[in-house]
């Protein structure tokens, strides 16, 4: 099939490169230009594993323009997959995904069925906005006798793991009232839907893996299946965190409570690792969204609303941890051991460091800061202030009055604690992720902080 993307960021280009993988005909629009130059050239603008070996396997099906106009009027499928960022008060900012659909609109032909799909994270009832936009668009140009039928096909990537995602996901899930729609996607999707397609060498097959479900239902539902999971998913995230900090009072060990309630089936072990809190692009944003439409509808989430507070009070709880073992933080050096909000990505957006790091620095400590990939984009955010970017984490800890692990990097796990704590001042290490076992951190030399341990 002839697929057209429009937006290349996470989303728009791991959907792109894996359709294009799987045997369709893929063109992706980009505005900006120096990201299209490197793209174009077959290079990664973002840190995913295996997404620039996939762009490698799948050149001869994908390639990518700024001009969506000329690809859209030959596509079966278009695709939004820009940006939705948070306004100041929650709400999801629409101005790129209706902008996509005018641009859509202008490029559709005459005597033509069009499937326009939705994958952007949007808020309920945008299906029903980008369609009455595209059908003003095509009457104000006189066009005649074109169909578009809109549809919602929800991302459920995770940042570290999207290809993997992709090609072997959980569901696939698609809102549409025209079943014309609904059987072009399941074509678009078969490959993936009977696992026919040949694995790439660098990632196989799960084993044991099933084939996904196709969930078929109405956009409305399939627009609220996005926001539901991640919000289920960042709240079970948030009450681990909350049964942490009683865990820290009473004695009690989180790790093994965590354990102890993830075996039973209803519950689940995934997602109750107890830490510094969620961070990243989806769950901060979709959580403020669903806030905001309960309270447009007047309809509070409160479990939602909670859910987030938790969340960034686990930050705050940190810094507070700190000044207690360190009687004060004011100028104390602070290591800080990764900057992503999460290990297998270069990302820092809403990632629990940056937030540590502003409140460190507001409370006069001197920071350094080390992470293995996303050094780049932290500078960017923190750029003006008073932080050193440390590439050996040996050198950071030189002189430190405590190290505190943000991410889980797995990079860390080699690193010889002895050696980090010999060069110290204060060998004291919070553990952020729970990610060391206490009684190794204690023999080579560390007082030890966990989270609810």
């Amino acid at each position: 099939m002839k697929v057209t993307i429009i937006g290349t960021g996470y989303v728009g280009l791991t959907t792109a490169v894996t359709l294009a993988y799987i045997g369709h005909k893929v063109v992706g629009v980009e505005k900006d230009r120096e990201k299209l130059k490197l793209i174009q050239s077959f290079k990664s603008p973002i840190y995913e594993p295996g997404l620039e070996e996939l762009m490698e396997l799948s050149k001869d099906n994908l390639s990518f323009t700024d001009d969506p106009v000329p690809s859209v009027s030959d596509s079966e499928v278009v695709m939004i997959a820009v940006g939705t960022p948070s306004k100041p008060n929650g709400q999801t900012d629409l101005r790129d995904v209706e902008t996509a659909a005018r641009e859509i609109a202008e490029g559709l032909f005459e005597g033509r069925t069009y499937t326009l799909v939705i994958k952007s994270t949007v808020p309920i009832g945008t299906n029903r906005r980008v369609a009455y936009i595209v059908e003003q668009v095509i009457n104000a140009k006189s066009k005649n006798n074109i169909k578009v039928n809109v549809a919602s096909n929800p991302e459920f990537l995770r940042e570290g793991s999207a290809i993997k995602d992709m090609l072997y996901p959980d569901r696939i899930v698609v809102g549409s009232r025209e079943s014309e729609s609904v059987d072009i996607l399941r074509r678009l999707y078969r490959p993936i839907l009977e696992q026919t397609f040949e694995p790439p060498p660098f990632l196989p097959r799960p084993e044991g893996y099933d084939l996904p479900p196709f969930i078929t239902t109405d956009p409305i539902s399939a627009e609220m299946i996005k926001y539901a999971a991640n919000a289920f998913l960042a709240m079970k995230i948030s009450f681990i965190n909350e049964i942490a900090s009683l865990c820290e009072k009473v004695g009690a060990d989180v790790t093994e409570v965590a354990r102890g309630i993830g075996l039973d089936p209803r519950i689940g072990s995934r997602f109750l690792e107890a830490g510094l809190g969620w961070g990243g692009s989806c769950f901060p944003k979709d959580t403020a969204a669903l806030v905001a439409m309960g309270k447009e509808l007047s309809c509070p989430m409160r479990l939602v609303e909670t859910t987030r507070e938790v969340n960034y009070r686990q930050r705050e709880r940190a810094v507070e941890r700190l000044q207690e073992i360190l009687k004060g933080v004011r100028g104390r050096i602070i290591g800080i051991l990764g900057l992503a909000f999460k290990p297998g990505t270069d990302d820092v957006r809403d990632s629990p460091s940056i937030d540590i790091i502003h409140m460190l620095l507001q409370r006069e400590a001197h920071v350094r800061v080390n992470d293995p990939v996303a050094m780049e984009n932290a500078k960017k955010v923190l750029e003006g202030l008073e932080v050193e970017f440390l590439d050996d984490p040996y050198e950071m800890a030189k002189g430190a009055d405590a190290l505190l692990l943000v991410t889980a990097w797995p990079q860390y796990r080699k690193l010889s604690l002895r050696r980090l704590a010999s060069v110290m001042r204060t060998p004291i290490l919070f553990d952020g992720r729970n990610f060391f076992e206490p009684e190794e951190v204690r023999k080579a030399g560390f007082v030890y902080l966990g989270v609810g341990r």
